[in-house]
């Protein structure tokens, strides 16, 4: 009974995944008024979400649900390379998204000058180009075994399993550049930003009298300061998610791995639910992609010029 729960819980999870990353890509691509620099993150940001939730989490609820590995070793170290790829794109997304931020609330006047279309999509290819070669370098040429024990590596790659083991530099290392230093930086960052943010929103309340232009500027400004809050929660749940699992991550080589495996893989998944978690707070916090929720839903994204339609005003 508690197998079927999982199952369907895991199944469930999945779903949701993929379908609400789907829409979030449909929405920044389809409507040109979200074709902005921090929506391309976000955009490449959802691609890694989708692909996670499509390709690398349907593989590991076969695996905890049959309690066994049945699809060979090559597509074992394909899986762990790929779920490694992801979760470095993932955090140097993030990383990305806290740096555009904090142009765009600190230093407004410097941020379309310095942050354009161009060079995003340049900073996206080699974030994608850098988290495969990492990912994929230190699985196959075996960087994460060195130093281990040879009886205990065969005991690990026996027939029927499929885990992550890490020695303990490569589980120091790759835990500190993958999630520890970045995630601390991004905190100093939003923290910074959230201290502009407030000492913006009350010299734009003190000042009574507003002319036309500062009062537009003031609607840009806040609507900068809430695209930095939800971002900050979306950073938040990543950090809640993944902390789990990099904290096994160090501590599990200097136990001589004896956490459990079911606790490891446990963990795993309330990391990968992060993929989950992120098309759910752009609803509940952002109104534009309710209302192109609802366009979608009604077949309206169909209709001739429906790209140019407005989901938030200038």
């Amino acid at each position: 009974m508690i197998q079927f729960i999982s199952f369907n819980v895991m199944w469930t999870t999945i779903v949701v995944t993929v379908c609400g990353n789907l829409l979030v890509i449909i929405s920044i691509s389809h409507f040109k008024q979200l074709h902005t620099p921090t929506n391309f993150l976000v955009l490449s940001l959802a691609v890694i979400d989708l692909l996670l939730g499509g390709f690398v989490m349907p593989p590991i609820m076969a695996r905890i649900a049959e309690t066994c590995w049945y699809f060979g070793e090559l597509f074992c170290k394909v899986h762990l390379s790929s779920a490694v790829m992801f979760s470095t794109a993932s955090i140097i997304h993030l990383s990305l998204i806290s740096i555009d931020r904090y142009f765009a609330v600190c230093h407004p006047l410097r941020y379309k000058t310095m942050i354009n279309a161009f060079l995003t999509v340049s900073l996206i290819l080699i974030s994608w180009i850098l988290s495969a070669i990492l990912g994929f370098i230190i699985l196959f040429l075996e960087l994460n075994l060195k130093g281990l024990d040879e009886e205990y590596i065969q005991k690990i790659k026996c027939v029927g399993s499929c885990f992550l083991v890490q020695n303990e530099i490569s589980g120091l290392l790759s835990s500190l550049f993958s999630f520890y230093i970045p995630g601390f930086v991004m905190i100093c960052i939003y923290m910074k930003i959230f201290s502009v943010a407030r000492r913006q929103a009350r010299s734009i309340r003190d000042t009574a009298h507003q002319t036309t232009e500062e009062k537009r500027s003031a609607a840009s400004s806040k609507r900068e300061r809430k695209a930095t809050k939800t971002l900050a929660i979306v950073l938040g749940v990543f950090l809640i998610c993944w902390l789990p699992f990099f904290l096994c991550n160090v501590i599990s080589p200097l136990v001589n791995h004896m956490i459990p495996s079911v606790l490891i893989e446990f963990f795993t998944w309330i990391g990968y639910m992060n993929s989950t978690f992120n098309p759910l707070i752009y609803g509940f916090f952002y109104s534009w992609f309710r209302k192109a929720l609802k366009l979608i839903a009604f077949g309206k994204i169909f209709q001739s010029d429906s790209s140019r339609t407005k989901l938030f005003t200038d």
